[in-house]
């Protein structure tokens, strides 16, 4: 009996835990939720509570100000000079308190190319959009602009209940682990409460997750050059007087080869022609004088045979 007692009892606190998470009311966009728990702010039928004399009136633009919103977007820039605008572009993004999560630059058919992706802190989204549409006069042209902006208010509202509930559950099984003496039910106990305490890891990371996303906005920017200024990048490579020079040195090179080569054969090859030639010459005349080659050339005629 004291065991299934003790099953009942987790099995209760685990559903409490689910269902509470699950079926709390989520709080108005900038609705603080202490503020709903909190007993002074109503009677029980749900009525606010009369502000007391003297009391100021609460600011309409409060609820706003505690709203969680993601905002994202993007940007194509047409800038006159690619590492001068980038550079401009991150000084006033770190001035004002953002940082680079990712850049990439390329070449795409031979035009320069840049993509970075800002992380703004969110009040300053409109003035990081500024920077960029100016960039102290290298941006030529904005050719594209998005933004989004996403309410994440209720979402953040509905994991602070479920981590309340999960924790308050987590508690409630310390307890009854303190006060368990046999191991089955210890190991159990312990079980469930590694569980819930999963759950609460679990939560907390997508909570701090979009707590970092609400807290800093998302810019991408793309940064190109005007099709002029790239002709104009392009151009800058071709140099038709350093073509010429370069032709004529080639030239000139080949011209002084052929003349090098001309001379070697006139000062140094074409008297060891004539030398050879004369050697040769003399040679052929004396084995002739001497009957050397005609005899060599003579054909062997047959011996006489017996009478």
């Amino acid at each position: 009996m004291r065991r299934a007692a003790l099953t009942v009892v987790l099995f209760s606190l685990l559903i409490a835990a689910c269902g509470s998470g699950a079926s709390a009311p989520l709080a108005p966009v900038g609705e603080d939720v202490r503020d709903r728990e909190n007993p002074r702010a109503g009677s029980g039928t749900g009525q606010a509570a009369a502000p007391s004399a003297g009391a100021e009136e609460p600011d309409e633009l409060g609820a706003a100000d505690d709203a969680k919103i993601i905002r994202t977007g993007t940007m194509d820039l047409e800038v006159t000079d690619l590492p001068a605008a980038i550079s401009a572009a991150r000084r006033a993004i770190l001035g004002m308190g953002g940082y680079i999560g990712a850049s990439r630059t390329s070449n795409v058919d031979d035009q320069p190319y840049a993509e970075i992706t800002y992380r703004i802190p969110v009040d300053r989204w409109e003035e990081a959009l500024e920077a960029l549409r100016g960039l102290n006069g290298l941006t030529a042209k904005v050719v594209a602009e998005q933004t989004q902006a996403v309410d994440v208010t209720g979402q953040v509202v509905d994991l602070d209940a479920r981590i309340r509930n999960l924790r308050a559950s987590e508690t409630a099984l310390q307890g009854i682990a303190e006060q368990a003496t046999r191991i089955p039910d210890i190991l159990e106990i312990q079980a469930q409460i590694s569980t819930v305490r999963g759950q609460i890891e679990q939560l907390e990371a997508q909570r701090n997750e979009l707590g970092d996303r609400t807290t800093y906005a998302t810019l991408t920017a793309r940064y190109q050059l005007p099709v002029v200024a790239a002709i104009e990048v392009q151009a800058k490579g071709w140099d038709p007087g350093a073509i010429f020079d370069e032709a004529s040195a080639s030239l000139v090179g080949l011209l002084q080869g052929l003349t090098g080569a001309g001379i070697w054969l006139t000062v140094v090859w074409l008297p060891i022609l004539v030398l050879v030639s004369l050697v040769v010459a003399a040679t052929v005349w004396l084995l002739r004088r001497l009957g050397v080659l005609e005899r060599a050339l003579r054909p062997t005629t047959p011996a006489a045979t017996g009478k």
